[in-house]
């Protein structure tokens, strides 16, 4: 009998538990829903109806498609050599990029079809698709293995090149991207240069997302937040451009945010290389083509720290490895969350955590951009 009580106990804790999740991803959607009011109020932006339409008919299309997953048994493979507790997640349907990042292309392509500088939508749908194959590619070869990676890390990088080269040819022809690098209202003459750093902020970019896509709602969450932050920074600048940029990056957080509500603890669906690379190169993408490669480091410092925890873990471990003739490692696991998985960290509170500091990352931005453009 008391057994019995203690287990009600705990289950009632657990159902508000997850009904505080569940509010936190509503409060979530509303704070976005707010930023994008006050644009539209003091900048004309109109960003509101974008942002709530894609995110409905994302979350909507995504839930419907999870049962096909289920079918056609499309489902998570866990690496063996990860957490431990995530091997409860074997089975969860995943490849979920193929619903959403396709749904923010398309209403971005629909909703400014007419406007003039429509060409640099028609670029960066470009990127972003054939990214999103690359994931798919990925995805689909790990299936058919039954192991957690797909293609070869040379062959992902080969094609990441591939398709960041023709993007970058496509910008260089019709004068999309300036070559300067802009810092703190500086301009940074680089000239022919921004072709080849432009390919290497793709790939960094594209495989950083990757990385962090490790728990349930982290990476959905964070590119939320930091495709919002670009939007406003790119109006703040009053740039020629952000009749469509701006946009175009509310409309990929809508996207995402309509994920996340499939995506948050305990996961229904996980993105798949087919989200996560798709995100990462829209995001250098629009960074490129709006000068706005400094806000996105700023805004994206989660990002680059899973990235820079992986480099410096390998580099120490195969540096000691060859003096010592015996690595070692400076986190527990990487990419960093994995780390934090590892002290004993609950991974709601990792994945709030990294949210945080995100948002905090995007008002400092949003914060300096306003200075400098006031």
């Amino acid at each position: 009998m008391v057994l019995k009580k203690s287990k009600q106990v705990l289950d009632n804790k657990k159902i508000s538990f997850f009904n505080c999740i569940n509010n936190q991803i509503f409060i979530f959607f509303g704070l976005i829903s707010l930023t994008c009011i006050f644009s539209d109020y003091f900048k004309g932006s109109n960003l509101t109806i974008p942002f709530i339409i894609t995110t409905l008919v994302s979350s909507s299309i995504t839930f419907v498609g999870i049962p096909y997953l289920k079918k056609i048994k499309i489902k998570q493979i866990i690496r063996e050599e990860g957490p431990k507790n995530h091997f409860l997640k074997q089975g969860t349907p995943t490849m979920g990029g193929i619903f959403f990042v396709p749904i923010g292309i398309i209403i971005s392509n629909i909703l400014y079809f007419k406007k003039d500088d429509y060409k640099i939508i028609l670029a960066l749908s470009f990127l972003i698709i054939f990214f999103m194959f690359i994931g798919f590619i990925d995805d689909f070869l790990s299936l058919k293995k039954q192991l957690n990676t797909g293609l070869r890390s040379n062959q992902k990088i080969i094609l990441q090149l591939f398709i960041s080269s023709l993007f970058i040819i496509i910008c260089a022809l019709n004068n999309m991207i300036p070559n300067t690098i802009e810092i703190n209202n500086k301009m940074i003459y680089i000239g022919n240069l921004i072709y080849p750093f432009g390919i290497f902020v793709l790939l960094a970019e594209s495989n950083s997302t990757n990385l962090t896509d490790g728990l349930d709602g982290l990476l959905s969450g964070c590119s939320v937040l930091i495709f919002t932050g670009l939007a406003i920074t790119i109006l703040l600048e009053n740039q020629i451009a952000n009749e469509s940029l701006a946009p175009l990056c509310i409309v990929m957080a809508g996207s995402c945010m309509g994920f996340l509500f499939l995506n948050q603890y305990p996961a229904k669906l996980f993105m798949g290389d087919s989200g996560s690379l798709a995100i990462g190169a829209s995001l250098g993408g629009i960074a490129l083509i709006s000068n706005n490669l400094w806000s996105l480091l700023i805004m994206g410092g989660i990002l680059a720290a899973e990235s820079i925890s992986v480099i410096i873990q390998v580099s120490i471990f195969k540096i000691s490895k060859r003096l010592k003739g015996q690595g070692y490692k400076i986190f527990l696991m990487t990419p960093l969350h994995h780390h934090f998985e590892l002290k004993g960290n609950n991974e709601i509170q990792i994945v709030r955590s990294f949210w945080f500091v995100t948002l905090l990352l995007v008002i400092i931005n949003l914060i300096f951009s306003l200075s400098l453009n006031s």
